[in-house]
């Protein structure tokens, strides 16, 4: 099977062969992973301003990975930015939001789960996310790291650390199953079996869960229901031939 990881965000080159490495490490024999970005939009995604600004790029890759013949692409952000969109405009190629599907393993996995995501600010949008992923009444509550994105990985020890120093805290205050770890680059420090190890109970990667059940998906022959992710009528009705197409900008 052939799979794509889609950044939706502008990444360098370097820090793009690094997560391909983890991603190839972590697949199944047999399983063909790629990864691309798009060549324009936010370096990183942390707020809904910065999910909106990304999407038209994106869902232009993801229709040309569809016609470049994989099988499944991962939306690569746990905020799952315009994956309705992404599966309305995709006939053929399963689309995983990485961020919903994460909500849904720690969901199976526990009564009550926590996420830890990135910033304060996103706090609103992790609750927004599992009600959309219909695992809203699991959710015990979010806690934010509040350290950037784009300095996550900058002093990957102090990271974890401060990680798990925040959620045994809320494992004293809370009760909590498990832990989603809201954010893709934190899912790329590969530091959720650690934490695992360091807190005693499950903590979901969202970047390898992600990444599983996209192979298990298409392993199945499932995808995701055209019925509930309808082509928009203007392509279905051939009124319009492209995305471009559905725009119409100012001269």
């Amino acid at each position: 099977m052939k799979i794509v990881y889609v950044v939706p965000g502008v990444m360098p080159p370097a820090e793009q062969e690094r997560r391909l490495g983890l991603l190839r490490s972590w697949a199944f024999p047999g399983s063909e992973v790629d990864l691309k970005s798009v060549t324009e939009g936010p370096a990183s995604i942390e707020s809904c301003y910065e999910d909106y600004l990304s999407i038209p790029a994106t869902a232009k890759l993801i229709v040309e990975c569809e016609k470049q013949g994989y099988d499944a692409a991962i939306l690569g952000c746990a905020g799952d930015p315009g994956l309705d969109a992404m599966r309305e405009l995709t006939e053929k190629m399963l689309v995983v939001g990485a961020g919903s599907n994460a909500l849904l393993t720690a969901a199976m996995l526990g009564h009550r789960f926590a996420i830890l995501t990135v910033d304060d600010a996103l706090i609103h949008t992790c609750y927004d996310l599992a009600y959309k992923a219909g695992c809203r009444e699991k959710l015990e509550t979010v806690i934010a790291l509040n350290i950037p994105v784009l300095e996550l990985n900058k002093d990957r020890e102090a990271t974890f650390k401060k990680m798990v120093g925040m959620c045994k805290k809320l494992l004293e205050e809370r009760n909590v199953d498990v832990i989603s770890l809201g954010c893709m680059s934190m899912g790329f420090l590969d530091v959720a079996e650690d934490l695992t190890k360091a807190l005693g109970i499950p903590c979901v990667n969202p970047s390898k869960t992600a990444l599983k059940n996209a192979e298990a998906l298409v392993g199945l022959g499932l995808k995701h229901s055209k019925r509930a992710y309808a082509t928009p009528s203007k392509l279905r009705e051939g009124t319009v031939k492209s995305l471009d197409e559905l725009y119409i900008g100012g001269k």
